[in-house]
């Protein structure tokens, strides 16, 4: 059966359009006329049976329909980019997989590894994009996700299936010069000194002093961060002392840049998965999954 979709330009003037809220800077960031794209809005506002515009006293915005719609068509434009791109790379060689990946556990921990991967299966390109939360597989163009979480929160991802890849310790790590004496501290007096707090993880202090048997009014109090590398940063800088899983501080603790504050590692409520959409899976995932879980 032919497919019923409206043209491709229609819908690059269409969600040019509806991000410029201006047919006119539209058409300069495409070089056309504005009554081009003006027309391959109409066109397609006709294909559609549907108002995508309203005019207003001060010029044009986008109906609920509209608004709803040009989201959906930025998504699926922005896939076909990367699929054109992708193919170009590849110039019909090998395979591609698309990774979304925790930001510093990406950067620290499975990156400085893939010379291993490109080793075993040369013709396996790894692309990334940033996951700090659960997503629609549905709406993007993502093939798996490595994503830390409680088995709770894993088995609450609707449309998933997830692979178990490894625990995490935390661990409490500062600058050397927050330490008096540079030497560790005991809990008791951890609680009095400024914490660094992860947005993702808002009771993390608190779970870690529990486990000690401290009572700490502030363990939920101090800076937050959305990134752990962003909290490495400023644990780096003196802003005060960080509850970093182990794996993503190895470097800075072996260079001496980050000390360890208090010698108590506690075994984290979350673990690393790989999560995937359930239904087949591609070639290219299998084999990256099963050199993944040879790492463990």
């Amino acid at each position: 059966m032919r497919r019923r979709l409206p043209s491709i330009q229609a819908l690059q003037c269409f969600e040019a359009a509806a991000r410029h809220q201006s047919f006119t800077r539209a058409a300069q960031e495409l070089a056309l006329t504005q009554g081009a794209v003006s027309r391959q809005v109409a066109a397609l506002e006709a294909f559609l049976g549907v108002a995508l515009f309203r005019r207003t006293p001060h010029g044009m915005a986008l109906t609920a329909a509209g608004a709803d719609y040009a989201r959906h068509v930025r998504q699926r434009l922005d896939a076909l980019e990367r699929d054109a791109v992708d193919v170009m790379g590849r110039r019909g060689q090998g395979d591609s997989l698309t990774l979304a990946a925790v930001p510093t556990f990406a950067a620290r921990w499975l990156i400085p590894r893939l010379p291993d991967l490109a080793a075993r299966q040369p013709g396996l390109l790894v692309h990334f994009e940033t996951c700090t939360r659960p997503f629609l597989f549905a709406d993007t163009g993502i093939d798996a996700a490595i994503w830390a979480g409680t088995p709770q929160q894993v088995q609450q991802w609707a449309g998933t299936r997830a692979t178990h890849l490894m625990d995490e310790d935390v661990l409490p790590v500062c600058s050397p010069r927050l330490l008096p004496d540079g030497q560790p501290v005991t809990p008791e007096a951890l609680a009095r000194m400024p914490l660094l707090q992860q947005n993702t993880r808002p009771e993390a202090w608190r779970q870690w002093f529990d486990a000690q048997g401290v009572d700490a009014p502030q363990a939920m109090a101090g800076p937050r961060y959305e990134l752990f590398s962003m909290q490495a940063a400023a644990a780096i800088a003196g802003l005060g002392v960080a509850l970093m899983p182990t794996l993503l501080v190895q470097d800075e603790l072996t260079r001496g840049a980050l000390v360890v504050a208090c010698p108590r590692p506690l075994k984290a409520q979350r673990a690393y998965y790989l999560v995937q959409p359930e239904g087949a899976e591609r070639e290219a995932l299998t084999r990256f999954k099963a050199w993944l879980i040879q790492l463990r």
